[in-house]
């Protein structure tokens, strides 16, 4: 296990991203907390249960760094999930706007600065969703690009279409696809945007279209003095394209949806579950700072509904103890920290959870994290905060399991420590080692000092 651990930190400590500053560090610092729609709203969110959200993240989770909050897909459609006419919003030169059915405001593309200002008001972030590329209608009545000598025809790929969703064709590398992304990141700066979530441009790996929006967000932030949050998504993410995706984009999706499963259902391979999800943090482990953050998706914990992004509305599947599991796997491999439950339902248990500051600090401020025991029972990670070290530790199994490792076993040179539960919050006493006994599924989060 030793040569193993030293493997890991030679791995760590030469890779291209922990010798080299992030020039986009300063957009997201530490690892984006926040909320968003679609996993209990899907396409239909509107503008009132959008506020009724944010205003009771404002109450609640805020004052322990909870930031961003997000509209997901659909914003454009009068009609989501209506199979004969959704019903799109379009602007004369080819760019969706809010559906005023569900964003009213006095303009046409106010809907969501209304709720950007509101979301400002309280001190939070504005965020929003795509998908990559060009609205097809706009392609098909060949519209102008904003701002440009072009029109949509100039940019469109009409052979790439995102295979889950058709609105969009997918853009050519060339001028006229630069200025129609140039286009959108003015409007969306104008409107108060601070995050822009991009959907299916991760897998497959666009690396054009990623570059033009890096590009795009970039030229809007000089020109008008709004910084803004590129995510991208789904996953997975080719680890291969690492450095590539660090360069232009603050978060970007690790895996595919995350749904409130511990396991696979069945035979089926989607969605991506909490167990399946812990070798992919730990292939990017080393690839999180400062910056650009490896995401594992949202949290989907707490009431899932009325009108979840997949499945029924429900309470999450998740039982307490994975729950736990689910946010100690974030804060110690250090992804975003994305809400989807619907807040005006939370249930005490969980609000306990998210506001456990000694918990989130890992995930915000933690250096070195890393795996350093999986086997098929037992999985602990090392980081250090403030000093301390810092262990969690993983019961993967159907089973109870005692979990026992000397500090020697686990590469500290002391034969003593004192212990802190990080989730108990509570001191205890001096230690020869980790000894826990997990519940199936269970996990603790340890400080020594």
């Amino acid at each position: 296990m030793k040569r193993w651990l030293a493997f890991l930190a030679v791995a760590l400590l030469t890779s291209p991203l922990s010798r080299a500053q992030n020039p986009d560090a300063s957009l997201a610092p530490t690892p984006p907390m926040g909320w968003n729609s679609w996993d209990s709203y899907g396409l239909s969110v509107t503008a009132e249960e959008f506020k009724a959200n944010v205003d009771w993240l404002h109450q609640h989770l805020q004052p322990s760094g909870w930031q961003y909050v997000v509209v997901d897909e659909g914003w454009y459609l009068d009609h989501p999930g209506d199979k004969g006419d959704q019903g799109f919003n379009l602007s004369p030169d080819g760019r969706y706007v809010p559906a005023a059915s569900r964003f009213p405001s006095g303009t046409q593309d106010g809907g969501l600065k209304t709720l950007a200002d509101h979301a400002h008001s309280l001190g939070l972030k504005f965020g929003i969703h795509i998908i990559r590329g060009i609205p097809r209608k706009a392609v098909e009545q060949n519209l102008p690009i904003a701002d440009s000598t072009y029109r949509a025809a100039d940019a469109a790929d009409t052979s790439d279409r995102c295979r889950w969703n058709s609105d969009n064709y997918g853009l050519k590398d060339n001028a006229a696809s630069q200025a129609y992304y140039d286009s959108i990141a003015r409007l969306y700066a104008g409107w108060g945007v601070d995050f822009l979530k991009v959907d299916c441009i991760s897998q497959p790996y666009k690396t054009a279209e990623i570059r033009m929006l890096s590009a795009a967000l970039k030229r809007a932030t000089r020109e008008t003095g709004r910084s803004i949050v590129l995510s991208l998504s789904p996953g997975p993410t080719p680890v291969e394209q690492a450095a590539d995706v660090s360069e232009h984009a603050q978060l970007w999706r690790i895996s595919d949806d995350m749904w409130d499963f511990w396991s696979k259902p069945g035979s089926e391979t989607f969605p991506q579950t909490l167990v399946s999800q812990l070798p992919v943090l730990a292939k990017w482990a080393a690839y999180a700072g400062p910056g650009h953050w490896p995401d594992a998706d949202m949290l989907p914990i707490g009431y899932l509904g009325p009108r979840p992004g997949w499945g029924d509305a429900r309470q999450s599947r998740l039982t307490p103890d994975e729950t736990r599991s689910l946010l100690t796997a974030w804060c110690i491999a250090r992804s975003p920290l994305i809400l989807g439950a619907n807040l005006t339902r939370m249930d005490a248990a969980t609000e306990v959870l998210l506001t456990n500051r000694e918990v989130l600090a890992v995930d915000q401020h933690s250096t070195g994290n890393r795996p350093v025991i999986q086997t098929p029972v037992t999985v602990v990670w090392s980081a250090q905060l403030d000093g301390h070290q810092l262990f969690a530790v993983f019961n993967l199994s159907n089973s109870a399991a005692a979990v026992k490792y000397s500090w020697k076993d686990l590469g500290l040179p002391r034969p003593r420590y004192a212990v802190r539960d990080l989730w108990q919050q509570s001191d205890q006493g001096a230690q020869s080692g980790i000894s826990v006994t997990l519940a199936p599924h269970a996990s603790a989060l340890l400080s020594l000092r």
